[in-house]
């Protein structure tokens, strides 16, 4: 791991000082990566390190000058106990300047504090014995604990908003319990789970590894991955995920994902990625936090030398103390990976993943969404739209037929009309062997009758003619893009019905809320022109790209990009992934294909389109708060300086470097505090549709 702090992240940064702080407070155990548990030692050096700085306040001569009092036999209680203090509690942060900012010449935050503090124990230890009049040990003391409160203080709060994290981790079960080959189960752990074994989910337990429900049926909470309430039924050949909840069935769970493959994994893969990469605000923070140190390098050196020149070089040393603690970047640093780890954080807690920080920032300046029909706005399966029977056949009767004709087909239409049927709760015939007509549909023999189920060419071979009565039925049925298939009794046409990919009823709250917006909304497919046209119409969609060949899809996200539009472009297919890397933003649906997922910047864990809205929220959620913290930590710095550098000694205002590290910590407090006001935005997929 490179340890060049203008590369290094805010989280490797954090990492190394309380390993630092760790080896510091004298213990060998195990302390982990996490911010919790780096909280937690800085948090121990701050209450230590304020124990010993209070006796060194209380008889510093400065304090006891102020409140009238003077305790004897005390004058060796602030340098013994200020050299503890700086040994102890300012090792993190000199350790951290030398091995990773000074080493690299490439001076920081890290540099400027060790600066402050060195300077302040260097000045202070000479005049204790004899060289000088300098004596900083009561503002080390209290520079040096205030700065162990700051970064407590912030350790907490990226501890809190990478929690995220470990509670995923804590969603898998145990152990599973395993199907063996003597049809019985043994109870094993996690890590002995390998692909193509089946488990069996009791009613209430978790599933243990992705995989597919070869049998049960069962209502599944999905919360932990897609952020919806409502339970998700799931049957036979349906695709499950690792740590969700069958809440009310028994499943028998093939599995074809373990560990490291899973999507639970992948989900914390991509938080963790996103919270440590930079966006362009964050690299703008890291650039403004470099010119800082020699900004107040030579601050320090002119308010030194000018107090020099007047006669007064104690006072020149000490404003130019002052100076340095006051410039040390800690809200600076602060600004930026704060509010994006808590954006990623509680985002996934809502279905939204942040592989991505500069996509989110981006998507706040999209104005055109460009959405993938099939499986985005519809549900991406055939389903029975419609049925019409002839005179002396009832519609149940002939789904019935079809149904029984169809019960042994794999083709996404007789799958729709199994399940047709299996919804009215029909009692579906037997059959003899099912034979396929290659292009025309299929036939077989129930109760002793020919029946055959098809569209217009199945007609044609069976010289069949549909019955004026069915007629009108048909031709609505065309013109709404849907097709037409017969079902036929013993050569005559009995019935008819339509399928098609049902638009989700999300999908008309999504495109309001877009246009609600000003954004124009987009739709490509590779459908017919009249299927296109039927779904745009029903959504009111502005723009439609129709009877696009997959590897063309990318050619419609340029067009839109020529016309002056910033697309965000929403797919689940592997022939999506050249339109999601071309597009401003690209945003995959996360039951769709891992190449679109990797092509992605955004994954929305659900298939509600929604969520697109959510992430427009959250985007211009994150960016108000970076730039406000921006504005913040630089304006404060931009005050503080030249106040610090004696700039308003004239009117007896000055900033001592106790103070100044007081004044430092508060800044870090308040651009804390205000990135935390994240956590009130609403990114509930029904909250962003009604803004």
């Amino acid at each position: 791991m490179s340890h060049d702090p203008a590369t290094m992240t805010h989280a490797e940064h954090a990492h190394h000082e309380a390993h630092d702080a760790h080896q510091a407070h004298g213990s060998h155990a195990h302390h982990g990566t996490d911010h919790s548990g780096h909280a937690m030692l800085f948090k121990r050096l701050f209450w230590w390190n304020l124990l010993l700085a209070l006796p060194v306040i209380a008889t510093s001569g400065m304090v006891e000058g102020w409140f009238g009092y003077d305790l004897p036999g005390t004058a060796w209680i602030p340098p013994v106990l200020g050299t503890v203090i700086f040994l102890w509690g300012g090792r993190p942060f000199v350790t951290m300047a030398w091995r990773d900012e000074i080493t690299a010449r490439k001076p920081g935050m890290m540099t400027l504090i060790s600066l402050a503090i060195t300077v302040s124990f260097g000045a202070s230890l000479a005049a204790t014995f004899g060289v000088g009049d300098l004596s900083f040990w009561w503002e080390l003391a209290a520079l040096i604990v205030v700065m162990l409160l700051g970064h407590w203080q912030e350790m907490k709060a990226v501890g809190q908003a990478q929690g995220a994290l470990a509670a995923l981790a804590e969603l898998l079960p145990d152990d599973a319990e395993r199907t063996t080959p003597d049809g019985g189960t043994e109870h094993v752990g996690i890590a002995d789970l390998r692909t193509g074994d089946v488990v069996v989910v009791r009613p209430g337990g978790r599933i243990p590894a992705d995989g597919a429900v070869t049998r049960g049926e069962a209502a599944v909470d999905e919360s932990m991955i897609t952020g919806e309430s409502a339970p998700v039924a799931k049957a036979e050949g349906d695709r499950v995920v690792a740590g969700t909840v069958a809440t009310d069935g028994s499943l028998r769970v093939e599995v074809t994902a373990t560990g490291d493959d899973t999507a639970l994994a992948g989900i914390q893969r991509m938080v963790a990625q996103a919270q440590e990469s930079r966006s362009g605000t964050r690299r703008l923070a890291d650039r403004a936090a470099a010119w800082l140190f020699w900004i107040a390098l030579a601050a320090a050196a002119i308010t030194f030398v000018a107090h020099a020149a007047a006669g007064d070089p104690a006072a020149g040393l000490t404003a130019a103390v002052a100076v340095l603690v006051i410039a040390c970047p800690h809200a600076l640093g602060l600004a930026i990976p704060l509010v994006v780890a808590i954006s990623t954080s509680i985002s996934a807690r809502r279905g939204i993943l942040v592989k991505d920080p500069a996509a989110l920032e981006a998507m706040r300046t999209v104005d055109a969404v460009l959405f993938d029909k099939t499986g985005t706005l519809t549900r991406g399966e055939h389903a029975l739209t419609d049925l019409a029977a002839v005179d002396g056949w009832t519609e149940d009767e002939v789904l019935a037929l079809a149904a029984a004709v169809e019960s042994e087909s794999e083709h996404p239409i007789g799958r729709a009309v199994v399940a047709a049927a299996r919804e009215r709760e029909l009692a579906v015939p037997d059959v003899d062997p099912v034979e396929t007509l290659p292009g025309r549909g299929v036939r077989a023999r129930v109760d002793g009758r020919d029946v055959a189920v098809g569209g217009p060419s199945l007609l044609d071979h069976l010289e069949a003619e549909t019955p004026a009565t069915l007629h009108d039925a048909a031709a609505g049925w065309r013109e709404s893009g849907g097709a037409v298939l017969h079902v036929v009794v013993d050569g005559v046409v009995v019935g008819a019905f339509t399928t098609a990919d049902p638009v989700r009823e999300e999908s008309r709250q999504a495109v309001d809320a877009l246009h609600a917006r000003g954004i124009e909304v987009a739709l490509i497919t590779g459908d017919s022109r009249t299927v296109a046209g039927a779904v745009a119409g029903e959504l009111g969609i502005d723009e439609v790209f129709a009877e696009v060949l997959p590897e063309d899809k990318d050619r419609a996200v340029a067009e839109l990009q020529a016309k002056g539009r910033r697309v965000a472009m929403v797919g689940d297919g592997v022939n999506d992934a050249p339109a999601l890397a071309r597009a401003d933003v690209g945003l995959a649906i996360g039951a769709g294909t891992d190449v679109a997922m990797e092509a992605a910047g955004v994954v929305l864990a659900g298939s509600d389109p929604r969520a697109v809205a959510s992430v427009i929220t959250l985007s211009h959620a994150t960016y108000r708060k970076m730039r406000q913290n921006l504005v913040w930590a630089t304006a404060y710095n931009a005050v503080a300086i030249p106040v610090a550098a004696g700039a308003l000694q004239w009117a007896g205002i000055t900033m001592p470097p106790a103070v100044a590290a007081i004044a430092m910590s508060l800044s870090t407090i308040v651009v804390a505090a205000n990135a935390q006001l994240l956590r009130r935005v609403d990114l509930r997929p029904d909250a962003a549709a009604g803004e």
